[in-house]
C-alpha cells in the first residue's frame, strides 16, 4: 500500500533550504580543513568515523555509503601515513578491523578543533538555544533512523 506524499508547507521548504545552506557551508569548510592537512575529504571521514572506535571495513564502506573497494584505498594511503592500522577481528580472523593511532586520532583532534562552522553560526545562540537546537536534531535523526529501519 503505498502512501501519498503530502506537499511541504512553506516553513517546511524553506527549513530544509536552510539546512541544505549549512550542509554546504559545512562541507566546503570540512573539505578545505582536511586539506590543510594534506588529507582527502574521505580520509578525514573515515578518521572521523573510527573515533567511536575500531570498525571492519565493510562498515566504513556502509556507513559513508561507498564502495568497499574505495574504503579499502583510503585505509591504504591512511595507514601509509601512520594513521591507521589494520587488524584481524578477535571474533572473526577473517574480517579487518580499521583502528586510528595516536598520530591519526591527534589529526582529527586538530581537523575538528579548526571548524569554526558551527562555532561561527552557534556563537547567535545562547546556551539555551543551542541545547534547545540540538534536541530538535536529535529527534528529526532519531525519527529519520526509525523511518529507515
Amino acid at each position: 500500500m503505498e502512501t501519498q506524499q503530502q506537499p511541504a508547507d512553506a516553513i517546511t521548504r524553506e527549513v530544509v533550504d536552510l539546512m541544505a545552506s549549512l550542509v554546504a557551508l559545512f562541507h566546503r569548510e570540512y573539505e578545505e580543513a582536511a586539506a590543510a592537512r594534506s588529507l582527502t575529504g574521505a580520509q578525514a571521514k573515515v578518521l572521523a568515523l573510527l573515533r567511536r572506535g575500531p570498525m571492519p571495513m565493510r562498515h566504513i564502506a556502509q556507513t559513508l555509503a561507498c564502495e568497499p573497494s574505495n574504503i579499502t584505498g583510503i585505509v591504504d594511503r591512511l595507514e601509509g601515513r601512520g594513521f591507521v592500522t589494520r587488524e584481524a577481528d578477535p571474533q572473526d580472523r577473517r574480517v579487518k578491523l580499521v583502528a586510528a593511532t595516536d598520530t591519526g586520532v591527534t589529526a582529527t583532534e586538530e581537523l575538528r578543533e579548526s571548524l569554526n562552522f558551527a562555532r561561527e553560526p552557534l556563537a547567535a545562540l545562547d546556551e539555551s538555544e543551542r541545547a534547545q537546537l540540538r534536541d530538535l536534531l536529535r529527534r528529526m535523526l532519531h525519527g529519520a533512523e526509525s523511518t529507515a529501519l
